[in-house]
């Protein structure tokens, strides 16, 4: 006797018991009411355990699939990339009472100079089917002490291969408010011993926004860039929270005239 391939033993038991269901629903209506109670009995445990499975794969399936790097880019561009915090569960899922050049994850790090911390952070898992992303970013922020608060993503070493001036770097972003609140991008171009800085204020009238910085603009030495990251600075934050959602970037050439 040939040896059944593993898994092979429990489709045949699975066909069966459906071939049986099957019988049984067609011959419902003829029946002797005995055997009628017993396989409705025996249809009524199966429903149970039917119904849990579905529910809960529904809901599984629904949420943003973690690992997911699709990003709706504009379809010149020749880079893009989203962070590891909005792509999948980190080791450590948030941090409280924040201290200044806290890091969560290994490209997101919290700066501000509070005397005392009353700042939280914290990995979320989206469930919207909007959502892209499948875990977003919450920051609580309760007494605010301090001048100044920002978070600040580094870019990774592919961002600044082949960078040119007439490139345009852009970031895009799902955020939700508790509260009106100011938010500025600024872009860091290390080349050298320099850094070229544009900045950007976050236009907060919708969900979904985005922001450009024009490389044109800049004193960039093109043979000599090192770094880039961003930083998120927000104005007057006491008792406000911000989330998140999503948060990806791209570049691409400026078109030519």
């Amino acid at each position: 006797m040939s040896e059944m391939k593993p898994g092979l033993l429990d489709r045949v038991i699975e066909q069966s018991a459906l071939r049986r269901f099957r019988r049984w629903a067609e011959t419902a209506s003829t029946a002797p009411l005995r055997e009628l109670r017993r396989n409705r009995a025996s249809a009524r445990q199966l429903k149970y355990h039917l119904d849990e499975l579905i529910h809960v794969a529904d809901n599984r399936l629904a949420l943003p699939v973690i690992g997911n790097q699709a990003v709706p880019v504009p379809y010149d561009a020749d880079w893009s990339w989203r962070p590891e915090l909005w792509c999948g569960p980190l080791p450590v899922k948030g941090i409280s009472s924040v201290e200044s050049k806290s890091m969560l994850g290994r490209e997101v790090t919290l700066f501000h100079d509070c005397a005392k911390s009353e700042l939280t952070l914290r990995q979320l898992r989206n469930t919207s089917e909007r959502d892209l992303a499948p875990f977003g970013l919450r920051l609580d922020v309760f007494r605010f002490d301090g001048s100044y608060l920002s978070l600040v993503i580094d870019l990774p070493v592919d961002a600044t291969h082949e960078l040119k001036r007439k490139h345009l770097i852009r970031m895009d972003a799902i955020v939700e408010l508790e509260r009106p609140l100011e938010i500025f991008a600024r872009l860091n171009v290390q080349h050298g011993p320099n850094t070229e800085q544009i900045v950007r204020e976050l236009p907060l009238t919708d969900r979904d926004l985005v922001v450009e910085f024009d490389l044109a603009y800049t004193k960039l030495n093109e043979k000599r860039v090192e770094k880039i990251w961003i930083d998120l600075i927000f104005e007057n934050p006491e008792m406000s929270q911000v989330i998140l959602r999503d948060l990806y970037f791209s570049r691409r050439p400026r078109a030519e005239l």
